[in-house]
Parts: C-alpha cells; structure tokens; sequence
C-alpha cells in the first residue's frame, strides 16, 4: 500500500546525504598534488564547457581557492551541480591520462565540488548595451544563456511556467545528488547578476510570439514534456506514477510526508530509473525492482548507475516488457509481464515474443520512467520551427533556430542529455545572440 515513507527523520538523513562526502582541505590538496597538469589537457577537451581543469587543480594546490572557483563558473556557472551529479566518470575523469597508466583517474568532480562550495560565483554584467532578450525556461540551458548574455551586458528577463525556478536541475534529479537548498543558491548567483525570473509565466505559440515583438531577442530552452505513456491496460491506476513526480516530491516537501510503495517496480533502465530505484529504497520500500525489455547490456544508464543501484539492493528483471497493469477497485496490485528475447547478433539483434511467457509480479507502486516525449502541441504551432524528429532543429555553433532573433538549446533540441551538454547549449546561444545584435560573440 502507498503510504508515507515510515523511516525516521534521522533515517532519512542518513539515507539522503551526500554519495560522496565533500573533501576536507587536506584531502583536497593531496588530491590535486596527482594530476599531471597535461598540456592540451583530455579532461578538458572532454568536459562539455571545457572547463581549464589543470588550472583549476593547480590553484587548489596552491590554496587559491577564489581563483579556482572562477576558472570553472567562468566557463560553467552550473560547476557545482555538475560536480555532484555530472557523469565524471565517462567524460573529465573518464580521459584523465591517469587510467592509461592504469591508475585512478584524478578525482575532478569531487575537486570541482570542493573549489565552487568555497566561493560562491560572482561575476559583474557587462557594460549596457541597451538590447532586451526573453529566455523562456530557467533550466540550467535557459540560466546560462541569461547568465553569459549579463555578462556581454544585454538585459534578460527569463518566463518560467512553473511556480521554481531550475527546471530539472532543481525538480529531476534525485536529491541524493543534489539537494533543492543548493540547486536554489546556484540560482541565487544567478539573480545577483539583475536577472529577473518570472515564476508562473507559461508562454505558448502566442505568447512567444508577443516576445518576439517586444524582445530584441528570444531564447527557447523549454525542455521536454512529461513521461511517455505506455498505451496499456490499467495505466491509470492509483499506484501508477511516472518518474519526475516521483523524484518531485522529494524536492518540494519533507522527506518524511514522501509517498512510496512497499513493493515498487520501476518501468525503463535509464539514469532516470536508477535515481528513483534508488530513492524509492532509501524512502524505505522493502522491495524495488527494475523490469526493462532489453538486458543491462543494452541499458542506458551508466555503469556506475548501475553499480549504485545494485549496491542498495534494486534487482533487475531482463527482457520483460509489461503489458498490463492489474488491480482491484482502481488501485494497482501487480503488473502482467512477457518475456522476450533477442533473436541475431549486435546491433541488428531483433526482440522477439516468447510464446506463452506472459507472469504476474505484485506490486502497490509501478513508476514508469521511459523517457521524456517532446511537448509537440507546443513546437508544432510555434514560429514555424523547424522539428528534426520531435526536436527543436538548430544551428549548432550558434543556436539559431532558423526564425529571425529565435534561438534555442537543452533538451528540446538534444531530447534529453547532461546538466553539463545544457549549460553549453545556453553559452552558444547566448554568443549566437551577441552576434545577432552586433556584439562580437565573446567575453
């Protein structure tokens, strides 16, 4: 049965701090001492916003710790969030040269984590330019986009349809990783910079429209819409949620008024599936399993992803697919699933119905996490854009979208990727504009 989470306060504490503890100095300056400083240095041709990581490393080593903190928000203003919940190991300290000498890699996020919880980011805007841009969502695309184009001195006004600012940031990722206190001072940052955020401003076609005409220029970095549906019997349920809301509540209330299963299936093998895998046991359901139509193999979540979810007792059901959710008087007590399997070799490998395979596991909760679909009536009636399979089609070195002083970034023109690949997307963006209105498109 649903119900609030019955752990403790102190339980919940406990279960909900930080992966990885914050280094103390010590600790810190140690860690630094192992990089190798590289020239043309891997870690930051792989870093997303190319962050100068040797720099930044070499300026912990020498306690500059002011001087650390502006390298990475010079490049990233978003540098704490990515520290904690950045996929390190596959991008920075996934080409650290260290792992070709079949060491550790240098341990960049947590370093990153320990130079931007330091100093706060504080930059100054740029001198008046007298131009007005309209960023519409205030995700981590959309606030870098604003924050880059203050410091070229454009004034920005940033419409966000919700009543919290952070997009996904703030609401999507689970808060193990990072808390809703620190995703809002990040963004608190951001404001000193004059930026003003209008809460609780949906634009749609029309409105965007009406900010074309009264902005200089506009930014589109709406996201993407809620979880896809599965088109199949009983979705509608008590018990059948989607991931986001799942994760939400995490966020938006005490940990101790969250509402979780006792016996809990999570529908998708995706990053997103592991953060609520993983909450829904640390909120203290006694049984959570992961049922997905392919095998880990296959799955898109990260290695260490995984690794985590195993680590806190998730199990995993493979090459299932559900076809029924099951209950009695409107609440879900179980799901009906079939096997598969995968009939050829590698990537042209075809799934395949296993006849008389179909079997019924019980569950009180069933959290469907497949994956963002695109918000189409939105981008459908809007300024002619030009969709390239349910996204926003750009220009990748400018972000322009095609219509006159209409730009765009973040997830509504990758389909969903790192915090990291969206702060990128607003800094092009933010350069293309300056350019657009005569600037010289950088810093």
């Amino acid at each position: 049965m649903i119900q609030k989470t019955l752990l403790t306060p102190d339980q919940l504490a406990e279960n909900f701090a930080d992966l990885h503890a914050a280094y103390p100095r010590d600790e810190a300056v140690t860690e630094s001492s192992r990089c190798l400083f590289c020239f043309d240095a891997p870690c930051t041709r792989a870093c997303p916003t190319h962050i100068d990581v040797p720099r930044f490393i070499r300026q912990i080593l020498h306690d500059n710790m002011a001087g650390a903190a502006e390298t990475i928000f010079s490049e990233n203003i978003f540098g704490g969030s990515c520290a904690r919940a950045c996929p390190t190991e596959v991008l920075c300290e996934g080409a650290c040269v260290d792992n070709t000498l079949l060491n550790e890699p240098v341990q960049i996020g947590r370093l990153q984590r320990y130079a931007t919880d330091s100093t706060p980011a504080s930059f100054t805007p740029g001198p008046v330019t007298g131009k007005r841009i309209a960023v519409v969502g205030s995700g981590p695309a959309g606030l870098s986009c604003a924050y880059t184009l203050r410091r070229l001195g454009h004034a920005v006004t940033v419409f966000e349809a919700s009543d919290i600012a952070g997009g996904l940031n703030t609401l999507g990722i689970a808060a193990y990783k990072i808390t809703t206190e620190f995703s809002l001072s990040e963004i608190d940052a951001i404001q000193a910079m004059d930026i003003e955020i209008r809460l609780g401003e949906y634009v749609d076609a029309v409105r965007l429209e009406e900010l074309r005409a009264s902005y200089d220029a506009v930014f589109l970095g709406i996201g993407l819409g809620p979880t896809a549906n599965l088109e199949i019997p009983g979705e509608d349920l008590g018990g059948v949620t989607e991931a986001l809301e799942f994760i939400a509540q995490t966020h938006t209330g005490p940990f101790e008024e969250c509402e979780v299963g006792q016996n809990v299936v999570v529908i998708g093998a995706g990053n997103t599936a592991i953060d609520v895998a993983t909450e829904a046991v640390r909120l203290g359901a006694e049984n959570v399993l992961i049922v997905y139509r392919r095998t880990s193999h296959e799955m898109s979540a990260f290695a260490y992803e995984y690794e985590l979810a195993k680590a806190d007792g998730v199990k995993f059901e493979w090459l299932v697919r559900p076809i029924k959710f099951l209950g009695e008087n409107g609440v879900l007590s179980g799901l009906r699933l079939q096997r598969l399997e995968l009939v050829g070799e590698g990537r042209g490998a075809m799934l395949q119905v296993i006849p008389d395979s179909t079997f019924d596991i019980a569950c009180d909760m069933a959290i469907k996490s497949l994956g963002q679909v695109a918000l189409e009536p939105f981008l459908s009636e809007a300024a002619d854009l030009q969709l390239e399979g349910g996204k926003v089609g750009i220009d990748a070195s400018t972000g322009a979208t095609g219509v006159d002083g209409l730009f765009s970034g973040g997830d509504c023109t990758n389909k969903g990727a790192e915090i990291v690949d969206a702060v990128q997307d607003g800094k092009i963006a933010a350069f293309g504009i300056d350019v657009y209105l005569g600037g010289l498109g950088s810093l």
